[in-house]
Parts: structure tokens; sequence; C-alpha cells
């Protein structure tokens, strides 16, 4: 497929115009040489559009490379410095770039929460979390009360640990509120809905006695690993439907 192709594939399903607000330029950033003609044979998965990542992607031969966090948002930024070095490796080595942020967090397909509550075999799913207008978190029931240790290992089968637990409330968990990534301000949305486990990326010195007084525990999993999780799904569903190689670039911040 060429990079316009995978654009519109990827556009198809990620629903880019359900999150209008968000200020990622969500989409191509860095487009290759031919994008309506070069075949692109494989395409490496990240977290970070970080220039390790990028420098991974070259290594590892892809042509393109797909992020949740990209490095536009908002307004122009100045190609110069660490923008400007990033930038150069992209369009030196003809790699294109693919960046998706709050329509990955929220898709039900592919999302990062809805990621997370498969993981939990969550059950009665619903959106709850509002974040400018949209809401990106899903909720849900477990099918058996666990206690955070089980929910942790369900949420990182390979062994990772969450950055913080703030174990208050219920020592079983039935009802569960995920958003991933940086939404420890949004605790107070699962506080409303009466969850008992709120998991999000990472959470603030506020947030402590917020929880505590509210009786609801708090997995803080860490930003990148809970947003590993849709990337990694889109990976699979582009390999699986398109029979394109793929790689997932692993650069983790412990943050």
């Amino acid at each position: 497929m060429t990079l316009s192709e995978l654009d519109l594939y990827f556009r198809s399903f990620l629903e880019f115009e359900k999150y209008s607000a968000d200020s990622s330029r969500n989409g191509i950033q860095v487009d290759n040489s031919s994008p309506e003609t070069k075949e692109i044979k494989k395409v490496a998965f990240a977290v970070d559009a970080c220039l390790e990542t990028i420098k991974k992607a070259i290594q590892e031969e892809a042509q393109l490379l797909f992020v949740h966090h990209g490095m536009f948002w908002g307004a122009c930024n100045p190609i110069r410095g660490d923008y400007g070095n990033r930038i150069r490796e992209l369009i030196k080595n003809d790699v294109a770039l693919y960046a998706c942020h709050i329509p990955l967090d929220a898709n039900m397909e592919v999302g990062n929460n809805f990621g997370l509550a498969k993981r939990l075999n969550l059950q009665q799913l619903e959106t709850f979390g509002m974040w400018k207008g949209m809401e990106i978190g899903v909720g849900g029931k477990l099918p058996k009360p666990l206690t955070l240790d089980q929910i942790s290992q369900k949420l990182f089968p390979q062994g990772e640990k969450p950055l913080h637990v703030l174990p208050f409330g219920k020592k079983e968990i039935q009802s569960v509120g995920i958003i991933s990534g940086g939404a420890g301000r949004e605790l107070s949305d699962g506080i409303e809905k009466g969850y008992d486990l709120y998991i999000t990326g990472e959470i603030y010195h506020e947030q402590y006695h917020l929880a505590k007084e509210a009786q609801i525990a708090v997995i803080a999993g860490g930003h990148y690993q809970t947003e590993t999780v849709g990337v990694s799904l889109v990976m699979e569903k582009i390999s699986a439907e398109k029979g394109i190689e793929t790689v997932f670039i692993d650069v983790p911040t412990g943050l």
C-alpha cells in the first residue's frame, strides 16, 4: 500500500472527525517522497515520535512510523532544534510519520482504553470522562470481584509494575473506569460515576487526598505503559487485514 492508501485505511476506523478538539495534528505529519506511488512494505509502531524511536524505525527498514504522540500540536512549530533533528532524520531516510492521539485513546476497537478494558474482560461497557467536550474513557464491571494485585496482573501480563497504586476503598473491586495516559485530573469523573477503581497512566499530588476522601482505589499504570496498547492493536489489525510487515519499537520512559 502507498502512504495515501494507508492514510485512508487508518481514517476508516480511527474516526478522526469525532475528536476535532484534539490538539494533535492527527494523520500524516511527515510524508515520504512519493505518497501516491511509493510502496510501504513495513510499518513501525511506537508510542512517541522521539529521535531514538525514529532511528530504530530506520534500522528496522520501515518506510512508515505510526505513533500515538506525534511531533505537531496546535499551531505549527518552528523546524529547528529537536524538531529539526527528528524531521531531518525522517526526510533523509524517506520515512513517513503518522500520528494518532485522542482517537487512539478512545477508539472502541483498537483504543488504549477499550484495549485495557478488554484485558480485564469488563462487561456492561459505558463511555465516561469528558475532555474538551469529548467522552474518551470507558467503564464497566468485572465478571467477578478482583483485588488490586489481580487487576494489575491482568492489565500488565508481561509482569510490568504500575507506577503508583492508591489502595483506598474496597479490597475487592467490581466496577472500573479507565482513561489512559495523563488523565489524573479526570479522577473526579470516575468518582462521580461511583467506580470502585480508576485506572489511568499518571496521577498528581492533589489526587491522593481526593481519592482517599472519596474511598476510590487508583492504579496509575504509567503514561507509557498504558499507551502501548493502542498502537499494538493497530499493528495487529493492519498485519492481519493488509498483510503488511510490522514491528513494535519499544522505548519505555518509566513514567
